[in-house]
């Protein structure tokens, strides 16, 4: 019994480490990617735009595979019931990637990485007032911890720039909403969307139509006079620009497929410590590759931050089988539409993604 136990879970952490590694990429680079980009175009709504556009493709080509090999009709909300039910999930997803992507103009990866980590205390917050968890004295521990490490990291910060804190900082905000909203979403099974693919597809269109008009204010004019686009002398310079906007959409559907591929093949446990460990990789390729400069009360506020995220997890995991209500969806694996999606041959039983799936 002891080994074969023992053999499971060796059999299990040798499938979670590609995936992991899988999850990485796509989280790591899509994050350098966006600070890369916004160094030759500084459009980032419009890059954001583009990016929902090329997801809600490829989400209807995945959703036309399924079809084509299962003969079962997929998951099709009307424009009616979309408004009414999604668009609110749809909105603060759209403004949460948005101002993630603006505020690249202005931070460093470093204070957007660790700002971004502040999203679960919103998620916290926002879960209390949905009665989605209950308020412990463990909680309040969390929200200090990781409060504190955010002032401790951005106190006196040499590259510290107040206007993209407070993009990132309302981003982590509307991410709370976002996957508060979201969890309650796939929670509702009468509208089949607990598979990500067909959430993907109907909130794309949603999300596209909520950021535009942000677009069209901040961004419209200055877009229509750069020779980034429209005044262009080189066509060879078009052809690049449309090649890096078409590799970030590959890497903002990847990541959102990769997440969803590591829950359902192993736990949303291993989701959560791959998201910090995923955090420590960035903050040492930003010092190391980007030159981001962090005092050592910088490094230490990271450091109690993880520690109040890593608290969190922990007890997540402890509670996570006799709470069932923080479970957005049933269990991914066994979902024969998602086992065609995901070329699933194995049947077992996976935890469930609970709503700290991590960002973006």
């Amino acid at each position: 019994m002891a080994a074969g136990a023992g053999g499971a879970a060796l059999g299990r952490a040798a499938l979670a480490a590609p995936l992991v590694l899988l999850y990485y990429g796509f989280s790591i680079g899509i994050t350098f990617y966006n600070k890369w980009l916004m160094k030759s175009f500084p459009f980032p709504l419009l890059v954001t735009l583009l990016h929902l556009l090329l997801i809600f493709a490829l989400a209807a080509l995945a959703r036309a595979l399924a079809r084509c090999r299962s003969g079962r009709p997929r998951a099709a909300l009307s424009w009616a019931d979309c408004l009414r039910r999604a668009a609110p999930a749809a909105l603060s997803t759209s403004l949460d990637i948005g101002l993630s992507n603006w505020s690249f103009l202005y931070v460093t990866v470093s204070l957007y990485t660790m700002t971004k980590s502040s999203a679960i205390l919103f998620i916290l917050l926002f879960s209390l007032l949905f009665k989605l968890e209950e308020m412990r004295v463990t909680l309040l521990l969390v929200v200090l911890l990781i409060a504190g490490g955010l002032f401790m990291f951005t106190y006196k910060s040499t590259q510290f720039n107040a206007q993209g804190f407070i993009l990132v900082l309302c981003a982590s905000f509307l991410g709370g909403i976002r996957w508060t909203l979201t969890q309650i979403l796939m929670q509702k099974a009468e509208l089949g969307l607990q598979n990500p693919i067909d959430i993907m597809f109907h909130l794309q269109p949603l999300m596209f139509l909520g950021l535009f008009p942000l677009f069209a204010v901040f961004e419209g004019l200055p877009l229509s006079i750069s020779e980034k686009l429209f005044r262009f002398h080189e066509a060879g310079m078009l052809f690049s620009l449309v090649g890096k906007l078409f590799l970030g959409g590959i890497l903002a559907f990847g990541l959102g497929f990769s997440e969803f591929l590591l829950v359902s093949r192993t736990s949303s446990l291993t989701l959560s410590i791959a998201g910090i460990f995923k955090e420590i990789c960035i903050l040492f390729l930003a010092t190391h590759l980007l030159g981001d400069r962090l005092s050592l009360l910088n490094w230490l506020g990271f450091a109690v931050c993880l520690s109040g995220i890593s608290l969190h997890v922990v007890l997540k995991a402890v509670n996570s089988k006799g709470d069932k209500t923080l479970e957005p969806h049933k269990d991914a694996s066994s979902d024969p539409d998602l086992e065609l999606l995901l070329h699933h041959t194995e049947h077992g039983d996976k935890e469930e993604e609970d709503v700290e799936t991590p960002q973006q």
